[in-house]
């Protein structure tokens, strides 16, 4: 059972990977298209960037489901914990290296996201295997998870104008259309 989950997370591991890199690109290859804007990067800056791991965590929860839905607890605090805990690594992790060397790197850019992606499902796959908690914490979880599907998307049309949300190459805040 345990190494069937932990099978899994890694799947999850390359899936979130695979399809968050294909994400950074997917708004320009739809030529600006703003409904892609609520899964895609729409520009640089460090907020658009928390989806690329966020909503492929997500998409990727209904097949782990199919697969694990016997022999995991507490799938759904699992899931809601990974989609969270990747975009807050991203954050820490970034700007942590980004004020010791005094800016950021685009390689260690892609080692963070690799990084955050792991430690995601890492606490995914220890939450799945400890003792089940409660149906209410379950409902929360998805509460949550709605919640955060919720929100990525008002931030990105209507962004306060904040660091975080600010494209370092326009100046730019929110998602520019063609």
């Amino acid at each position: 059972m345990v190494n069937r989950l932990l099978v899994w997370e890694i799947i999850g591991i390359i899936f979130i990977i695979i399809v968050g890199s294909f994400m950074h690109f997917a708004c320009e290859l739809s030529g600006g298209f703003p409904a892609v804007g609520i899964f895609a990067a729409v520009n640089e800056s460090v907020y658009k960037h928390l989806k690329l791991g966020f909503w492929p965590a997500v998409f990727f929860i209904p097949l782990e489901y199919s697969f694990v839905k016997d022999k995991a607890n507490n799938f759904m605090l699992a899931k809601m914990a990974a989609a969270l805990i990747i975009p807050a690594s991203i954050i820490g992790i970034f700007y942590l290296y980004s004020a010791i060397l005094g800016g950021d790197l685009f390689i260690l850019d892609i080692a963070t996201f690799i990084i955050a992606v792991v430690i995601g499902q890492l606490a995914s796959y220890k939450i799945l295997t400890v003792r089940p908690v409660s149906k209410r914490i379950a409902w929360i979880s998805v509460i949550v998870l709605v919640v955060f599907m919720i929100v990525f998307p008002l931030l990105t049309f209507y962004p306060p104008e904040m660091f975080i949300f600010q494209d370092p190459v326009s100046g730019l805040y929110g998602i520019k259309t063609v």
